[in-house]
């Protein structure tokens, strides 16, 4: 490893030390802060922070292609009928059953 390399973690496990500390001792304020800060970035970001600056907002429109075909319309398809009229067979012979 290189001398600052070493440097940089020593410096950083410094940091993290303290840091651990400090939310060891004060954990009730950290919570408080970082929910005010998440707050903040949630309210920035749902009023557009993350949306482009642009100079002139130009609507995003996606190219079509339309093909008109010569010709009859497709019929329109059968609709579902879940009670269908009832049906009589010409070869059943249920009304010679009923004589008067």
């Amino acid at each position: 490893m290189q001398p600052w390399q070493i440097k940089a973690l020593e410096l950083e496990v410094s940091v993290l030390k303290h840091l651990d500390g400090f939310v060891h001792e004060h954990a009730f304020y950290f919570l408080i802060g970082a929910i005010y800060l998440l707050l903040a970035l949630l309210a920035w970001v749902l009023n557009g922070g993350l949306r482009c600056k642009g100079g002139k907002s130009t609507p995003h429109v996606r190219p079509a292609l339309f093909i008109h075909l010569p010709g009859p319309p497709p019929p329109p398809p059968d609709t579902f009928d879940p009670f269908p009229p009832p049906h009589h067979s010409a070869h059943c012979g249920h009304d010679a059953d009923y004589r008067e």
